[in-house]
C-alpha cells in the first residue's frame, strides 16, 4: 500500500486533512529506549489530533516512570505481552489487549514477553516530537543492538519537560 495525495482522488473542504495510509514496514523508523519505534501518524498530518506508532521491543524494554499532562496515552498489544502499571494498578496485556493511560495519571510499562508489537497513540499529538528528539534514526527497521551502557538521563529529563511530561522513576513496574 503505498500513500497518495488525497486530491488525486477526491474532494476534500478547504482546511480539510487528506488521508494517510501506510502500508506495513512504512512510515518513519527510530531506534527509541531499546526498540524499534514506527511513526505511523502525526500531528502534522493528523492536525495535532493525535500520533500513532507501531512498536516492537525486546523483552524488559519499557519506559521510565512518567506522566504526560499534554496527552492521553494508549496501547494496543498485537503480539508479545506487556505489564503495564498505570495510577497503581499493575495490568498483564497480551496480544489483544487494550489499556488506556489518562493524561496526568503516572504510568509505565515493560516488555513481558521475549518480544512484543503494539501500538502505541497519543491524543492529541506531539509525542512524536519526543520520539524524534531523543531517538536515532533507524537504519534498518528492526529492533537496535542491545545497549552497553544507561542511557544519559539529563537530555531525556529535559526532553520530557520540554513535551509537558515528568519523569518520576526508573523504568519497570514499582513494587
Amino acid at each position: 500500500m503505498s500513500s497518495s495525495n488525497a486530491s488525486d482522488t477526491t474532494t476534500a473542504p478547504d482546511g480539510a486533512l487528506a488521508p494517510i495510509a501506510l502500508g506495513p514496514g512504512e512510515g518513519e523508523h527510530y531506534w527509541f529506549f531499546g526498540g524499534l519505534t514506527t511513526i505511523k501518524a502525526d500531528g502534522a498530518g493528523t492536525g495535532g489530533r493525535m500520533m500513532l506508532t507501531e512498536q516492537t521491543a525486546p523483552r524488559g524494554s519499557g519506559s521510565p516512570l512518567h506522566v504526560h499532562h499534554n496527552e492521553d496515552e494508549w496501547f494496543y498489544v498485537l503480539e508479545g505481552e506487556l505489564t503495564l502499571w498505570v495510577g497503581g494498578q499493575t495490568i498483564v496485556a497480551p496480544a489483544g489487549a487494550f489499556v488506556f493511560g489518562p493524561r496526568d495519571i503516572p504510568h509505565t510499562f515493560i516488555v513481558s514477553s521475549d518480544e512484543a508489537r503494539f501500538l502505541l497513540v497519543t491524543q492529541a499529538a506531539g509525542f512524536e516530537t519526543f520520539v524524534r528528539k531523543l531517538g536515532t534514526p533507524a537504519p534498518v527497521a528492526e529492533i537496535p543492538p542491545a545497549a552497553t551502557e544507561p542511557p544519559d538521563m539529563g537530555p531525556i529529563m529535559q526532553a520530557a519537560a520540554d513535551q509537558g511530561m515528568e519523569i518520576l522513576g526508573p523504568p519497570g513496574i514499582p513494587a
